[in-house]
């Protein structure tokens, strides 16, 4: 569906200075991919979303969308080849003297469809995205979510195969942030929608997204399936992404401001343990005391489910013999469980990932 090859962005600023907004991104989106792409300011990424719609030209690099190399056509070729991509933004856009309703069918006026054949669209679009009843309400209204549907319904008005989400949710509050995330998922389903979400959150990318990319300086440092990128993360960036999403990092915090598990006996480990998927099927804790008389204490536990597939983590203490906890680790090796050994240094309040 979408293929985005060499793609580099490059601005120049006063002084003949140069911005690397973009550094040679290689991007494959298949047709129904819910597709996030994750960084922090500056990273790139809206730069990038922008390209894919040609509002942001490449200054190297090609850009295809359904086998159309849209970087070769001509001005009015490309406008009708735009509207195809939809497009919805952090901060709504919408028209504060314009009605709900007027707002979404501004995206109507040089469709061709008569005026009965709009009102008609507006309505079913209005429906499709849960406000029918906020027809007749202005924007200042309306309550940020509903501003967010609004938007989509807007870009969805000329029947889009694609929908660019530039940090759509970054304004909402989390409770409406996972509302707008369902309907988007909904929409993917039911349109078959291929969608592209930008944001700085990787809770968003996991609620929603069957695959990733994290962007960091202006380039793709890693990519691949969403459980693949939580389960097996290469890069430091992404693995301190995903900890925040998972909450693992705000736990080891919390146990680890008690003294009791701060200051471990001599025959302690405190233990980070991660699993994907079946790996769980035996009763682990209960094989670590029966082989090795290991002792198992779960300080923390939390399972996610990414892609229909569990992702669990586990924060434990493991107490017994040092030969005997080495074993136990290698036994969970064996079954495909992640295991690290955590260190805490006091004097710093930091945790510090030992492995083994």
């Amino acid at each position: 569906m979408i293929d985005l090859k060499d793609i580099s962005v490059t601005f120049t600023k006063e002084k003949d200075k140069e911005i690397h907004a973009v550094k040679d991104v290689n991007l494959h989106i298949q047709t129904g991919d819910v597709y996030g792409i994750v960084g922090y300011s500056g990273a790139g990424k809206s730069t990038l979303v922008r390209v894919i719609n040609l509002l942001q030209r490449p200054t190297t690099g090609t850009v295809t969308i359904d086998g159309t190399e849209l970087t070769s056509l001509k001005d009015k070729a490309l406008r009708e080849k735009r509207k195809e991509i939809g497009m919805i933004f952090q901060h709504f856009n919408l028209m504060n003297s314009r009605t709900i309703f007027e707002n979404v069918a501004f995206s109507l006026k040089y469709s061709g469809k008569s005026k009965q054949e709009r009102q008609q669209k507006v309505a079913e679009l209005l429906n499709l995205v849960g406000i029918a009843d906020k027809a007749n309400s202005y924007p200042s209204q309306l309550s940020g979510g509903q501003k967010q549907r609004v938007a989509i319904a807007r870009a969805l008005a000329n029947d889009p195969s694609i929908l660019l989400c530039d940090e759509a949710t970054s304004a909402l509050d989390p409770k409406t942030t996972l509302q707008i995330l369902s309907l988007l998922k909904d929409l993917n389903k039911k349109l078959g929608l291929t969608i592209i979400l930008i944001t700085h959150e990787m809770q968003v990318v996991k609620e929603i997204c069957n695959k990733v990319a994290v962007m960091q300086a202006g380039k793709i440092i890693e990519k691949g399936s969403s459980i693949q990128v939580f389960s097996q993360p290469k890069q430091v960036l992404t693995r301190d992404f995903i900890r925040t999403a998972t909450h693992i990092d705000q736990a080891l915090e919390t146990i680890l401001s008690s003294k009791k598990f701060s200051l471990l006996a001599d025959n302690e480990w405190l233990v980070e343990l991660a699993y994907v998927g079946d790996q769980t099927n035996e009763p682990l804790i209960a094989q670590l005391y029966s082989r090795y008389q290991v002792t198992t204490n779960i300080l923390y536990g939390n399972v996610e489910i990414i892609q229909d597939v569990p992702l669990g983590s586990l924060v434990v203490t493991l107490a017994g013999e040092e030969n005997q906890r080495h074993q136990a680790l290698k036994y969970l090796q064996k079954l495909g469980v992640y295991t690290n050994v955590l260190k805490y240094h006091q004097e710093s309040a930091k945790v510090v990932m030992g492995g083994f």
